[in-house]
C-alpha cells in the first residue's frame, strides 16, 4: 500500500510525543465527570433520556465488578417519548490528545438501536464533530465520520485501512447527502455489534493532533502492550481504521470537544433505513412499533466500560484540555453532582436549544446554520445524599431531510449536529450523527449528526 509523505510526517510526530495521563474516568468517579441529558432527542428518536437519579434507581446505570454499566429499559412496553435510555457528555472539553476506550460490550446489533461514542464541539459545525463508534440496526462493522464547516476534505486515502464512504467533511457539501460529512467504514466485523460483543470487546484509540485525527480498533486478543501498561505509543500501531487528514486544517475545524455516549432508537437513521434492513424489517412494519412492543429484545443493549482514559503529549504541542463554557467544575468527588438540562428558548419547535453540554444546530431543509444567541446554561440538581455502596466502591434534533433513495450512496450521514452524528447524537452534547447514508447488507444506514450540539446525538 502506498504511504504518502503526509502519513510519514504524522507517524514521525506521533513517535516524538510522550503521552501522559490527563484524565482517568474511573468507575468510582465516572458519573461525577459526566452530565446526563434529559431533553428531547434531536435526532427524532423514539427514546426517553433519563437523569442520573432515574438511571441509578432503575438499574440502567450501575457499577458492575468495577466496570461502568449503562443500559436501556428492557422490561416495559414503551410509551410517551419512547424507551428509557442514557445520554451523557463529559464536563470537560479537550483540544488534542489521545482517547482510549476499553469496552467489554457495546449496545449494538439489536434492531432499532442507534448507539454512538463521539466527540462534539460547542459550536456545530464550526467546532466540528468526530464519530468514533456508530451504527444502526443489524450493522456489522463500525462507521467513523467527521463533520465540519466548509474547507475540509479527505485526500490522503492511503493513510487508513477502512473504506472511504464520503470525502467532504462539510455538512453542506453539494455533492453529498445533507450532513454526511466525511466518513469511513471499517471492514472488521469484530469492530461493531454482535461480532464485537461475541469477541469479548476491545479497545478504540483516537489520536488528535494538528496533523490528523486517527481512529484505531484493537480486538480483545490484539491490544498493544503499551496500551495495557498505560504508556500508549501510536507510532507502533500501524495503519488506523480511519483517519481524517490530507486536506484539512484540523486546528481550525475541530475544537473544544466533549466526549459523548448515547443510545437512541429509530429516528433519523435507524428508523429511516428500517425497511431496507433484511434482518430487521420482517420483525415489524415500523421501527417504532418494534422498539415499543418488544422490551426483551434490548436486554443486551448496554455499554460495559472497562476504562476510559484521556492522554496528552506532555507539552510537545497539543494544548491541554480546557473547561467548556457550558460545563460545571470538573473536580472529582465520590458523590456525583449531576446537572439536569435547561433548554433555551428556540425559534424551532423541534430542536432543544441546549443541554448542559452544548447547543445543537437546527435542521432546516437547506444547509444547517445554527448559531446560539445565548450562552447555554445548566442548573445543577442536588447530588444524591447517599450514594449507593456499589457506586462508591467502584463508582446518549431535528434532522435534515433524509436523502432520497436516488441520492443514497450507502454512506452513513450525520444527523445530530445539524444532521448530527455521534456523541451528541440524538442531541444532548451538541454532537451530531451525520450520515452518508450507507448500505450494510441491505441495511442502508445513514447516520445522522444526532450528537451534534444538542444536538447530534
Amino acid at each position: 500500500m502506498h504511504v504518502s509523505v503526509t502519513t510519514l510526517a504524522i507517524l514521525a510526530s506521533a513517535a516524538s510525543a510522550a503521552y501522559v495521563l490527563e484524565d482517568d474516568y474511573t468507575s468510582s468517579s465516572f458519573a461525577n465527570m459526566f452530565d446526563f441529558f434529559t431533553g428531547n432527542d434531536p435526532t427524532n428518536g423514539y427514546v426517553n433520556y433519563i437523569s442520573y437519579d432515574q438511571a441509578q434507581s432503575s438499574g440502567l446505570y450501575k457499577i458492575d465488578n468495577g466496570r461502568v454499566y449503562m443500559g436501556v429499559d428492557s422490561t416495559n412496553v414503551a410509551s410517551g417519548r419512547g424507551r428509557d435510555s442514557i445520554r451523557i457528555s463529559t464536563k470537560k472539553s479537550y483540544n488534542h490528545g489521545l482517547v482510549i476506550l476499553d469496552l467489554a460490550h457495546m449496545p449494538a446489533g439489536a434492531c432499532g438501536t442507534w448507539p454512538a461514542f463521539w466527540m462534539l464541539g460547542p459550536d456545530w459545525p464550526n467546532n466540528g464533530e468526530v464519530d468514533i463508534i456508530e451504527g444502526v440496526n443489524s450493522q456489522s462493522s463500525n462507521n467513523m465520520a467527521m463533520h465540519t464547516d466548509a474547507g475540509c476534505t479527505i485526500t490522503n486515502t492511503g493513510a487508513f485501512s477502512g473504506t472511504l464512504e464520503t470525502d467532504d467533511c462539510d455538512t453542506a457539501a453539494p455533492d453529498q447527502p445533507s450532513n454526511a460529512g466525511c466518513s469511513m467504514r471499517s471492514q472488521d466485523t469484530t469492530s461493531y455489534g454482535n461480532g464485537f460483543n461475541s469477541n469479548g470487546g476491545g479497545v478504540y484509540a483516537t489520536e488528535w493532533t494538528s496533523e490528523a485525527i486517527s481512529i484505531w480498533f484493537f480486538p480483545r486478543n490484539a491490544i498493544p502492550s503499551d496500551i495495557t501498561s498505560g504508556n500508549p505509543d501510536p507510532s507502533g500501531w500501524g495503519l488506523p481504521q480511519g483517519q481524517f487528514t490530507g486536506g484539512c486544517d484540523i486546528d481550525d475545524k475541530v475544537k473544544n470537544q466533549q466526549l459523548v455516549f448515547d443510545v437512541t432508537f429509530c429516528g433519523d437513521w435507524a428508523g429511516q433505513v428500517w425497511s431496507t434492513d433484511a434482518v430487521c424489517s420482517p420483525k415489524a412494519a415500523t421501527c417504532q412499533d418494534y422498539v415499543q412492543n418488544n422490551p426483551s429484545a434490548f436486554q443486551d443493549t448496554y455499554w460495559l466500560i472497562d476504562s476510559l482514559r484521556v492522554y496528552t503529549d506532555n507539552g510537545s504541542g497539543a494544548p491541554a484540555p480546557t473547561s467548556s463554557s457550558t460545563t460545571v467544575s470538573a473536580s472529582l468527588s465520590t458523590t456525583p453532582t449531576v446537572p439536569t438540562t435547561t433548554l433555551l428558548t428556540s425559534t424551532s419547535s423541534n430542536v432543544p436549544a441546549t443541554s448542559t453540554r452544548s447547543v445543537e444546530p437546527t435542521f432546516p431543509s437547506t444547509t444547517p446554520a445554527f448559531t446560539p444567541t445565548t450562552t447555554p446554561t445548566s442548573t445543577p440538581t442536588t447530588a444524591p445524599t447517599s450514594l449507593p455502596t456499589s457506586l462508591v466502591t467502584s463508582a446518549p434534533s431535528a434532522s435534515s431531510p433524509w436523502p432520497s433513495s436516488a441520492a443514497w450512496d450507502g454512506t452513513p450521514w450525520n444527523s445530530a449536529n445539524g444532521g448530527w452524528n455521534g456523541g451528541n447524537r440524538g442531541g444532548d452534547d451538541g454532537g451530531s450523527d451525520n450520515w452518508g447514508g450507507w448500505n450494510d447488507g441491505g441495511n442502508g444506514a445513514g447516520r445522522g449528526n444526532r450528537r451534534g450540539n444538542p444536538w447530534k446525538s
